[in-house]
């Protein structure tokens, strides 16, 4: 089942560190957990999801915490070079200086942050944690809020690689 979050999803310009963002209704497909939108001006495709799960916690007590949309998305966008970019939003401004936390099934990862986005270091990471996504069944997101609220997301990966390989193909030219 999806989220309501489909409707109106999130995309990142990727005009690094200032990131743009516009609003896309254009979903091409659902699979499973995720969904697949695609742009044609630019040329953009993505699969994303909203996680099953979220625990916000302060001092090691469960808290309630005002967030936006909490999204993981892979992108491709041919005429940047970018080919399965993972990028991740909190819904809040990360720590400054933080990273986030990626466990998929016990293997464990680091995005960097900036503002209320993260993602990998390079495209050989992206492509480690895909691989990663691809086998697994679940991945936990943890951070931590600029206001020292630490945030666990848990994202099912049901569908996860029939979405980024549809992303990918409508991208592919």
């Amino acid at each position: 089942m999806f989220r309501t979050f489909t409707a109106l999803i999130v995309t990142v310009a990727f005009s690094l560190p200032a990131m743009a963002q516009e609003v896309s209704t254009n979903r091409v497909a659902a699979k499973t957990d995720w969904s697949v939108f695609a742009e044609a001006d630019p040329t953009e495709c993505w699969g994303v999801s909203a996680p099953k799960e979220t625990v916000n916690t302060r001092d090691g007590r469960v808290v309630a915490a005002r967030r936006g949309e909490i999204l993981m998305m892979v992108f491709y966008r041919p005429a940047a070079g970018v080919s399965g970019q993972l990028n991740f939003t909190g819904g809040y401004p990360f720590a400054s200086g933080s990273t986030v936390n990626v466990n998929v099934d016990g293997s464990q990862f680091e995005l960097f942050t900036e503002g209320e986005w993260a993602w990998a270091a390079s495209p050989a990471e992206d492509a480690k944690l895909i691989t990663a996504m691809k086998r697994g069944s679940s991945a936990v997101m943890t951070a931590r809020s600029s206001r020292g609220t630490t945030t666990k997301d848990t994202f099912s990966l049901l569908g996860f690689t029939a979405a980024i390989e549809d992303a990918e193909k409508r991208c592919a030219g």
